[in-house]
């Protein structure tokens, strides 16, 4: 797309910019990573000598929930993002890093026992504590989180078998993860199982805990919360696993929020465990019991007569006893965002979702079946793969292919343009690296340079490093980049240079980073009648002019809009320009942070791209619940080639921070009403895209 008004191309430096309170922290987290150089932002530093691997690329994921909440002097919680990465295989290792004082991401890649048997690490604060796939394991014994412990994040771990053959231990304290008075702690993607005491406690005053997509099994009294006179507590706990598990799941006691949904509950008949109850809310606590599942539990729903407890939307199955409810709670949503999945499908869901992952985005009990199923083709620089090119991969995949075909990417730099053509549907990109860093797909073509061939130049559609033209296509974990040089090459007359096109239907992209300058990523379709749908998630673009744009249906969620300096060192820019049909939806950000090292009130938030001078068209961006850093500017939308944004359709709506502003006439809000029409099911219709 041509640019207007003259401006130049961007660089980094780094920035810090403050983030307010009441934010959700995987839009705050993502934010503080957006700053520096566009490939060194990621929070994967050199590691020190101890480590032999780096950290899996989602350990860089930040909490949501209670624990995303900026509080008690903490923006959320990320761990120890920023701090090294080590990689550990002992117990003298583990407990060295856990209990530093610096900031570490420890990479647990062993089967580590506990001596002596019991044992539970006292975690200091600024720690994720991760498994490498699925060998991370505990065993004998846990974690421990003091008072004033914070910021702490564990993720991917088995942390099982510290029981003593007794039913009911009083002698043994041994819980898999016991916190005493912390605060923001994100527990995520567990298989806690088989011990002594509790598998979770959170007592006396702790707060601000996430716990999330966890199997719990095996054990007695599960997990406990409370334990105080006081009614201070907040958690969040969703999308759990609970199975044969006796009682405490989860009990409540004096918790002021209680936030517990997309949980399910299931006690087998003839078993040897036989549950009690399953939720319970005690003393004055408040909760709110949303679109879990309970199977043929025994009590599985109580509440004290104190206690305040509201269901919404629960589905019980071969339960028995008490399911109560009543008294008032409080509304989620006044804290933090969050979206419900339906309670009828839970069960399917954290079955394959719950627990430990091998892979990024690649649910562990999922992950032999979907191999099985799928055709696998290799791609390696060394030769160690079955191709060495991706585009070679690409051109071996059978025209008019019916199935998923997987192209697995060896970590290297792959400078090249690939294109995916539209008789070849179902593939995915996967880059096989720890990080999304280690595989990159880059190349420096650029809209006026003349293509070898002789048949004129490239255009900007044609600069595209990668080209997407197939339907149901997927990418995860690897980089696409154009490094076209601007500054030396400010002679050409067309300086547009695309890393990411796609111009094709139901496009799902996840754990990216797409780098460019201007047009970076052009969210296209086949044709101005035709429908392209496109999810990106958990990724970050990098640019200056119009680096997102196109006629696309697209979503952009969880992810981080890292606005660069042009190449003369100015800062100035726009993030998108839509070129959305009449009747159709355009570009829709949400929970995701915009910012950069750019200067203050520099960059325009989109303007209307009405490709060719066509009026019929109807451009669309609307950003929600994100986070605008200082260099957005006040009046964030601008015109474009004689069009006023004003006669199309540009949006805000529960967007915070400096670069957020009041509703008025050079700033509209969506009303709520208008908001719960734009949400990212709203765009999609009748796909439901699944992780890549």
């Amino acid at each position: 797309m041509r640019e207007r008004h003259g401006h130049g191309k961007a660089r980094h430096r780094r920035r810090k910019t403050a983030l307010l309170a009441g934010v959700p922290l995987a839009l705050a987290a993502a934010g503080a990573m957006a700053y520096g150089t566009a490939f060194g932002v990621f929070g994967e530093e050199a590691q020190p000598k101890a480590a032999a691997a780096a950290a899996p690329d989602w350990a860089d994921d930040t909490a949501d929930g209670f624990a995303s909440v900026h509080a008690l002097g903490q923006q959320g919680t990320y761990g120890g993002r920023g701090g090294k990465t080590v990689t550990v295989r002992t117990l003298a290792d583990l407990e060295k890093y856990a209990t530093a004082r610096e900031p570490y991401v420890v990479v647990v890649a062993a089967t580590i026992s506990m001596n002596p048997k019991g044992k539970e690490i006292k975690v200091a604060s600024d720690k994720t504590i991760v498994g490498a796939g699925t060998s991370g394991q505990i065993v004998g014994g846990g974690f421990f989180l003091g008072q004033g412990v914070h910021n702490v994040i564990i993720r991917n771990l088995t942390i099982r078998d510290s029981y003593q053959g007794i039913r009911n231990d009083k002698e043994h304290d041994w819980d898999a993860i016991q916190m005493d008075g912390a605060h923001h702690v994100w527990i995520d993607h567990n298989n806690l199982r088989h011990m002594a005491d509790g598998l979770i406690d959170s007592r006396k005053d702790t707060t601000y805990v996430t716990v999330s997509w966890n199997r719990l099994s095996d054990n007695n009294k599960t997990f406990g919360i409370g334990w105080t006179e006081n009614t201070t507590a907040d958690l969040t706990i969703h999308h759990n696993w609970f199975r044969e598990t006796e009682q405490r799941n989860p009990s409540t006691d004096n918790v002021a929020h209680a936030h517990l949904y997309n949980n399910y509950l299931q006690d087998d008949p003839g078993t040897g465990i036989t549950s009690s109850y399953g939720n319970y809310a005690r003393g004055r606590t408040k909760m709110v019991l949303e679109n879990s599942y309970f199977q043929g539990v025994t009590n599985p729903v109580i509440k004290d007569g104190t206690a305040g407890l509201v269901q919404r939307g629960n589905v019980f199955t071969r339960t028995s006893g008490r399911n109560e409810s009543g008294g008032t709670a409080f509304d989620p949503k006044a804290y933090y965002n969050y979206r419900l999945d339906r309670a009828a499908d839970v069960p399917a869901l954290l079955k394959s979702g719950a627990g430990p992952r091998s892979s990024i985005g690649t649910p562990v009990s999922a992950g032999a079946a979907a191999a099985a199923a799928q055709s696998i083709l290799t791609v390696a620089r060394d030769g160690s793969g079955r191709y060495k090119s991706v585009q070679k991969a690409v051109d071996a995949v059978p025209a008019g292919n019916t199935s998923r075909v997987v192209i697995r990417i060896a970590p290297g730099t792959y400078r090249e343009t690939v294109k995916v053509p539209a008789n070849k549907p179902h593939i995915t990109f996967e880059g096989t690296g720890r990080s999304r860093k280690d595989t990159v797909i880059v190349e420096g073509h650029a809209s006026g340079m003349a293509r070898p061939d002789g048949s004129g130049t490239y255009g900007t559609g044609g600069s595209a490093t990668v080209a997407v033209e197939a339907d149901d296509f997927r990418a995860r974990n690897l980089t696409v980049s154009n490094d076209f040089d601007e500054a030396k090459h400010q002679h050409l007359n067309g300086q547009q240079a695309v890393a990411l096109r796609t111009a094709a239907d139901r496009i799902r992209l996840d754990a990216l980073i797409i780098s460019g300058d201007q047009d970076t990523l052009l969210l296209d379709t086949a044709g101005k009648d035709r429908t392209g749908r496109v999810y990106l998630t958990n990724s970050y673009v990098i640019g200056n002019t119009d680096f997102v744009f196109g006629r696309a249906t697209a979503v952009i969620d969880k992810s981080v809009l890292t606005l660069k300096k042009r190449w003369n060192g100015t800062s100035a820019g726009y993030v998108t320009a839509p070129s959305t049909p009449s009747g159709r939806k355009g570009f829709l950000i949400t929970r995701t942070t915009i910012d950069g090292d750019v200067a203050a009130r520099s960059f325009f938030l989109g303007r209307p791209w009405h490709a060719g001078g066509d009026a019929s068209l109807d451009p669309q961006t609307t950003i929600r619940d994100s986070i605008l850093g200082a260099a957005v500017k006040a009046a964030p939308w601008t015109d474009m080639g004689g069009f006023s944004w004003k006669n199309d359709r540009f949006a805000e709506y529960g967007n915070e921070g400096p670069g957020a502003g009041a509703a008025g006439g050079d700033r509209p809000h969506l009303t709520d009403a208008q908001a719960a029409a734009q949400e990212t099911a709203d765009w999609f219709g009748g796909w439901k895209p699944t992780g890549a």
